[in-house]
């Protein structure tokens, strides 16, 4: 049994790992400061402070016997970084320089941070591998590379244990629904609940890689349990793509299409090097979802 710290263990990614390791046996604390997470997502077998990763003094403590940490808390989504990049960068840059530090300092295992595909960008060579240069195109993926480069600064000068998990837009339980966090996935069910027709951006052709939640958490628990220490990143990811217009065609109803605006066309992923270096394969593709998705909806 470890004792592993889940920073962001209210939001959606964070709370179905804390999840999994409960069920793994594993003692589980929480930091969430509850600004996108919810309440009603946290598990009641571990422990949860409520505290802003960006008080350094405050979460230092709680580090303090912990094996593993899961870096998972962050403000997300690309379009809401461009209207207020001061903010995101505080929350996704010095939050996880914290992390680090209290890491660092307690002399944990690992670090397992939560990287993103958008530090990718727009890029001409597909699929997108590891060896591509960086090429982020709005604030949240330039400050989701800058955490990565965090990462691999600690594991090279401090010896801190860290590796980066690139995602490839997740989808499942729990997943955000409304306002501004919210995935293409999540938007299009809640306006086919509402009757409201589904609002595509541009021409609908951009085409994405979508992953499964639980493969995601797969890939945590895989790359914790792995001799990777270096703080490089690694992309988990499907390797399928399906295009907007596709994904409304799957979740069903009328749609409208609103002015296209800054995103890369394409994030095709390639997760060979998950399966060279943690043994891991996604096992869910988003078609075979979806109906439970609209099941759940009452869609």
């Amino acid at each position: 049994m470890y004792k592993c710290l889940v920073t962001g263990g209210a939001g959606f990614v964070g709370s179905n790992l804390v999840d999994a390791l409960i069920e793994c046996g594993d003692e589980v604390v929480i930091l969430d400061n509850l600004s996108t997470g919810k309440r009603e997502n946290l598990n009641p077998k571990a422990t949860f402070v409520e505290v802003d990763l960006r008080d350094l003094e405050k979460i230092k403590p709680h580090f303090v016997g912990i094996d593993y940490v899961f870096h998972t808390a962050a403000l997300a989504r690309v379009q809401p970084s461009i209207i207020d990049p001061v903010t995101y960068n505080d929350h996704n840059v010095n939050g996880t320089l914290n992390v680090l530090v209290a890491a660092k300092d307690a002399g944990v295992k690992k670090v397992v941070y939560s990287a993103s595909s958008s530090a990718y960008g727009d890029q001409k060579v597909m699929p997108l591998t590891e060896d591509l240069p960086a090429n982020a195109i709005s604030p949240y993926g330039l400050q989701k590379y800058i955490g990565e480069e965090y990462c691999r600064l600690f594991s090279y000068v401090y010896k801190l244990p860290t590796v980066c998990l690139r995602y490839f837009n997740v989808y499942g339980p729990r997943m955000v629904l409304t306002g501004a966090y919210a995935s293409v996935i999540g938007i299009f069910g809640r306006q086919r609940q509402a009757g409201q027709p589904l609002t595509i951006v541009g021409d609908g052709e951009q085409l994405r890689t979508y992953t499964y939640v639980q493969d995601i958490v797969k890939g945590n628990l895989f790359a914790a349990d792995s001799d990777i220490s270096d703080g490089r990143p690694i992309n988990i990811g499907q390797s399928t793509e399906y295009t907007v217009n596709q994904i409304a065609a799957m979740i069903g109803g009328p749609a409208t299409n609103l002015p296209p605006r800054i995103e890369p066309r394409r994030n095709l992923c390639d997760s060979s090097l998950a399966k060279k270096l943690l043994n891991w394969e996604p096992e869910m593709d988003l078609p075979e979802w979806i109906p439970s998705y609209k099941k759940l909806l009452n869609i």
